[in-house]
């Protein structure tokens, strides 16, 4: 069992390599008891490589992973009961009841029998399946099979819980149920979640870690990543007035306020104009004052644009491969015919000096 102060997953340095290939190079984060990690990149990011050697299904090339302060590496069996893991394509029985499922399941993870029977109640209220208990897996919607997926990884309890893509497939409101589902386990267990959806990991997870080719490019909390990544504030404002006027308007009120584009059509007299500063002070009601000073212009509407989650993991993939990929080496220059004065290549054909295989009868 991990000490108070210690992290519910510990990475140290992983690496994981196939026949020659890094599919995961040196990756090092943690996370924190109670805390829910969105754990983000590209498809052959090696999210999900991390996250089988992270429960043990498969093992590291060098580094290190300690689950609630047990080295997985030495002791795979041990930490598969601290954590619950629920993967992409959730394998689950059609042919057994949603019921039946769970009971064999809390079984095999070793929960009592006595203990059982309330623990059963206890996860089918939390992920509202009380009223499917009855029913046959192959029967139930996708939201509701992703439902019990989720019953089954917290229902021993385990301290640690690592889903890989549990939105996928899902529709809206499916999307929302199992978001909420996520956000009320915060505090009680530690999760790891993997997930294409990012407006779903920026309004449930506390910190989001970004792999790309197989390493750690960004790890912050979402607003700490806009100010890393995205450090420009953008301002919309709709307006009615002269477009000429506006850079002038932001001239005489000292404003360092770039106009980023002003839209050609309009809408009752009323265009729109984009703004943008580097400036990591608060400059809206600055702005707001400056296009309405002398009443030159009518401000229908001002808000200020925080870049999306998706923005924030394109920067932040984009500048991880400027890094990893190498500018193109030269072509080398081809060597200078001697016998042609040491000036432009020959333009004969190199003779081939293999020999010249002998046509079998």
């Amino acid at each position: 069992m991990a000490a108070n102060n210690e992290p519910s997953i510990s990475v140290d340095n992983l690496v994981k390599k196939y026949a020659g290939v890094t599919a995961v190079n040196e990756v090092s984060f943690t996370v924190a008891k109670g805390e829910i990690i969105g754990f983000l990149g590209p498809n052959g990011a090696g999210k999900s490589t991390t996250m089988r050697i992270l429960t043990g299904f498969i093992p590291a090339t060098s580094g290190t992973v300690h689950i609630c302060g047990i080295d997985v590496a030495r002791h795979p069996e041990k930490i598969k009961r601290h954590i619950g893991y629920m993967p992409e394509n959730n394998p689950l029985p059609d042919d057994m009841r949603v019921l039946e499922y769970l009971k064999l399941r809390g079984r095999l993870k070793g929960v009592s029998r006595r203990k059982l029977r309330s623990r059963l109640d206890e996860v089918l209220e939390v992920c509202d399946l009380k009223r499917a208990s009855r029913r046959i897996i192959g029967t139930l919607s996708k939201g509701y099979r992703q439902r019990v997926g989720i019953a089954d990884s917290i229902l021993a309890e385990p301290e640690v819980i690592i889903m890989d893509e549990p939105t996928i497939g899902l529709d809206p409101h499916q999307i929302v149920m199992i978001r909420d589902l996520i956000a009320g386990l915060r505090g009680k267990m530690s999760i790891l979640i993997s997930s294409h959806i990012l407006p779903e990991i920026e309004m449930t997870c506390d910190r989001v870690v970004i792999i790309n080719g197989g390493r750690v490019v960004a790890a912050n909390t979402p607003r700490n990543l806009r100010r890393e990544f995205i450090p420009e504030k953008t301002y919309v404002a709709e307006l009615q007035g002269s477009r000429d006027g506006l850079f002038s308007a932001l001239d005489r009120a000292g404003l360092d306020l770039s106009i980023e584009s002003i839209s050609d059509g309009e809408n009752n007299g009323f265009f729109t104009a984009t703004f943008s500063t580097k400036n990591e002070e608060e400059v809206g009601e600055s702005l707001a004052e400056a296009l309405l000073a002398g009443r030159r212009y009518r401000l229908r509407s001002l808000k200020r644009c925080e870049p999306t989650l998706e923005e924030v993991f394109m920067a932040a993939t984009r500048r991880s491969w400027d890094v990893l990929m190498p500018d193109p080496k030269p072509k080398p220059k081809k060597d200078r015919d001697p016998d042609n004065g040491g000036g432009a290549p020959s333009s004969s054909p190199e003779r081939d000096s293999s020999p010249t295989p002998t046509p079998s009868t």
